[in-house]
């Protein structure tokens, strides 16, 4: 039978261990994530499973196996460091101040290819502002201030959001050159089984995207699978074969060549913030160059 629990024994620091240790995977990851050693990663998980009275983790010769408990109570570890962050973000300057930190979310695609470019030019106009850039295809949760501004690919549905709908960009079917010049460009969709193909691994809306549009494939069919975003662009520009691509991002470098131009899906872009965090001039300062920068780079400018 579970004791109370003394709310007054959950520190930060054993808490900050536990998140550590479920996001590493184990006490040496932790421990480098944190910057302490491994004994002291050791000895706060006991402490914190001493203080909560259940185990956390099974020990085997792999290392920590985190138990149903430690599963169902990640989510408010996760809850607590997102509003530490937001603290410290919130305290980072004066709120009418053009200065201090902003937290953006937003696609791995988008955060490797788009926003730095759009960051560079943001700071040379706002040279006070920190970003906190945290590219992620799974969507962070602004009412509970994971970040302050997102960009997204769909249409927000939760309220208390201010969010702007700035265009939309087409996503076709690309190729470099470099595997062109080897491979004829396929003339129809059923020619592009004949083709080297790049496609995501594990993530279904990939197919579903390529069903409406009338293109039937299964993972088997593509010579490359990846759900990097990243590495899968990556794979298109070395001439790995041919995929999906956001048009604005053929002109590379390495220059992609569209082919079958009229397959495309249209992906919305909104840019999204807490609506009480508009009240903060360093926040209202980045989505409204978002806003611009993103419009622009929808509309191909």
């Amino acid at each position: 039978m579970s004791h109370p629990v003394d709310p007054s024994a959950l520190s930060w620091d054993l808490l900050g261990a536990f998140l550590a240790v479920m996001r590493a995977g184990s006490l040496s990851g932790a421990s480098r994530a944190l910057g302490v050693a491994q004994p002291t990663v050791r000895r706060q998980i006991e402490n914190l499973e001493e203080a909560l009275g259940v185990a956390l983790f099974t020990r085997s010769q792999t290392g920590l196996i985190p138990t149903e408990t430690a599963t169902a109570t990640l989510p408010y570890a996760e809850s607590m460091a997102s509003a530490a962050e937001a603290l410290v973000r919130s305290v980072s300057a004066p709120s009418d101040a053009e200065q201090g930190t902003v937290r953006v979310t937003c696609s791995e695609v988008v955060g490797f290819a788009v926003l730095p470019s759009i960051f560079a030019d943001l700071r040379r106009a706002h040279p006070g502002l920190q970003i906190e850039l945290s590219p992620s295809n799974a969507n962070e949760d602004l009412l509970r201030r994971d970040a302050d501004v997102a960009v997204r690919m769909a249409q927000p549905t939760q309220n208390a959001l201010v969010a702007k709908h700035v265009g939309t960009v087409e996503l076709g079917v690309f190729a470099s050159e470099a595997y062109l010049a080897d491979h004829p460009p396929p003339r129809s969709l059923s020619e592009l089984r004949g083709h080297s193909l790049v496609g995501k691994d594990r993530d279904p809306s990939f197919y579903a995207a390529l069903a409406s549009v009338g293109v039937s494939l299964r993972p088997k069919d593509f010579a490359l699978r990846t759900d990097s975003d990243p590495a899968y662009l990556a794979a298109i520009r070395a001439g790995v074969g041919i995929g999906m691509c956001q048009a604005p991002l053929a002109v590379g470098p390495p220059r992609l060549r569209r082919l079958l131009p009229k397959v495309a899906i249209e992906l919305p872009i909104w840019v999204v913030a807490h609506e009480d965090l508009r009240a903060s001039r360093r926040v209202a300062i980045v989505f409204e160059y978002l806003v611009a920068s993103l419009t622009a780079y929808a509309s191909g400018c």
